[in-house]
């Protein structure tokens, strides 16, 4: 005898629970359906909160490591690489933990078993246990977010050859890591290693790192970690990798020249992107359609093609972030319960955890020049900041593009420290459709980072006062 629902949700990730949760306030009888075993998903479990407690821990051996110019002498500073995988997991638990409370706060059920979708409102459940259990849900969402891209010839084993999951679980620092793909995930681990010991090598297909950021930005940003020790080669791609005896042995083809060279490296991280997991997720007959990238089809209010299956998150197009998938999992919660839930995709900002951080939201120069819209630049260096002078942190700027006929945001990129909390700031101001005049008269505190975005808003007028 199966049981009832008014909503199923599968995956407990942030689309998923957060979904689960609006969906348990607006009075829905809610289950929510994981594989793992504890909530939380990909980003929770082994992506956004473990590479950020690693980067933080990291960032603070480094700052302890160069702070004797503050007059802060500290001798031998050393790594613990197993307490600082503890503390990793303490954040783990913590978080899940967290959710776990949230869950039975709002009268959510929770399952732990594998889902697959048979019906419009039918689903078996393979559970942890060994058992099966068949439920009945009014509706479903998919929430089962993505996993790690593959890359033909290299089988990661998680040892040496690993995915962003293996890299957040090393046993020892290695001495040469190479990682293939220069975007976020590989990035921001790259930064752990090195600042730990690790010389790090970034691989990258095309001519710039993190491609998707505007132009300018992305120049800043290889720059900065080039200072910092990590080495890119960039219009190149990975044909390879041979273990040795000693290690693994790295194949690289020019893009251009087709010139083949080899990279002797300890641990091959492969960061190509990810990819919706929707394997065995339902039979193909259901009628829920995929797209050429294996996203799964949805309209305007992620609808799939069959009546009463919904779908969010990283199995739609559209960003791969942990927020995206949040704001989605409360506007279809509010879709089921007859309320219009809304997503406004021109405002989802998106940040790169390194040190500096790099954030930007709404549009680049690329794609302003791209279709052709006329627009202002104002910029202004945290050189010229005065809290970012004191802070020795003084690396990148604020970049805002407005619009050169009604002066309304466009887009603003930011590299330097705390970029992913002042990111927020413009976000606001371009919901309600501010111009860079509107930020220019906002009184910012004295001294702060946030300044710089004041100014690089004066400065889109060539009136920016301290530079």
């Amino acid at each position: 005898m199966s049981e009832n629902y008014d909503l199923a949700v599968i995956g407990s990730g942030p689309g998923g629970y957060v979904c689960a949760i609006r969906a348990a306030q607006l009075g829905l009888n809610v289950v929510c359906i994981d594989k793992r075993g504890a909530h939380g998903g990909t980003c929770l479990n082994v992506g956004c909160i473990p590479s950020k407690a690693l980067l933080h821990a990291s960032e603070v051996y480094h700052e302890t490591k160069s702070s004797s110019s503050m007059g802060i002498n500290v001798d031998n500073v050393s790594i613990n690489l197993q307490e600082m995988m503890n503390y990793k997991e303490e954040g783990i638990n913590g978080n899940v933990k967290g959710i776990d409370f949230l869950f039975k706060k709002n009268k959510v059920e929770s399952i732990y078993g594998l889902a697959k979708i048979l019906s419009s409102n039918q689903i078996n459940i393979k559970l942890n246990d060994g058992s099966e259990k068949l439920i009945e849900a009014k509706n479903i969402v998919i929430a089962t977010g993505s996993e790690s891209a593959s890359l033909n010839g290299i089988e990661v084993d998680e040892k040496k050859i690993v995915s962003s999951t293996g890299a957040l679980s090393l046993e020892k620092i290695p001495e040469h890591l190479t990682i293939i793909g220069g975007g976020y995930i590989g990035l921001e681990l790259g930064s752990v290693w090195s600042r730990l010991g690790s010389k790090v090598t970034v691989i990258e297909y095309l001519d710039r790192i993190a491609p998707g950021l505007d132009g300018e930005l992305s120049s800043e940003f290889q720059k900065i970690l080039k200072r910092q020790g990590i080495e890119f080669i960039v219009g190149a791609k990975v044909t390879g990798v041979e273990e040795k005896s000693d290690g693994l042995s790295v194949q690289i083809e020019n893009v251009s020249s087709g010139e083949i060279s080899t990279l002797d490296s300890s641990v091959v991280l492969v960061s190509t992107g990810r990819v919706p997991n929707t394997t065995g997720l339902f039979d193909d007959d259901l009628g829920i359609q995929l797209n050429e990238k294996g996203f799964i089809k949805t309209d305007k209010n992620y609808r799939t093609d069959v009546e009463g299956v919904w779908a969010i998150g990283d199995v739609i197009e559209g960003p791969m972030l942990a927020h995206k998938a949040e704001e989605e999992g409360v506007a279809v919660a509010e879709l089921i319960k007859g309320k219009p839930g809304h997503v406004n995709y021109n405002i989802i900002p998106s940040v790169v955890y390194t040190n500096p951080e790099v954030a930007s939201v709404g549009l680049t120069e690329e794609q302003l020049n791209e279709s052709g819209t006329g627009y202002k630049v104002g910029k202004f260096p945290f050189l010229a900041n005065g809290r970012a002078k004191v802070n020795k942190a003084t690396d990148g700027f604020v970049k805002i593009l407005s619009s050169d006929e009604t002066d309304q945001i466009l887009g603003v990129h930011i590299i330097g420290s705390q970029a992913g909390t002042m990111i927020a700031e413009v976000a606001v101001a371009m919901e309600f459709e501010a111009t860079a005049e509107d930020l220019a008269h906002i009184c910012h505190a004295h001294p702060t980072l946030s300044e710089a975005i004041k100014e690089a808003a004066l400065a889109s007028d060539n009136r920016a006062l301290h530079m």
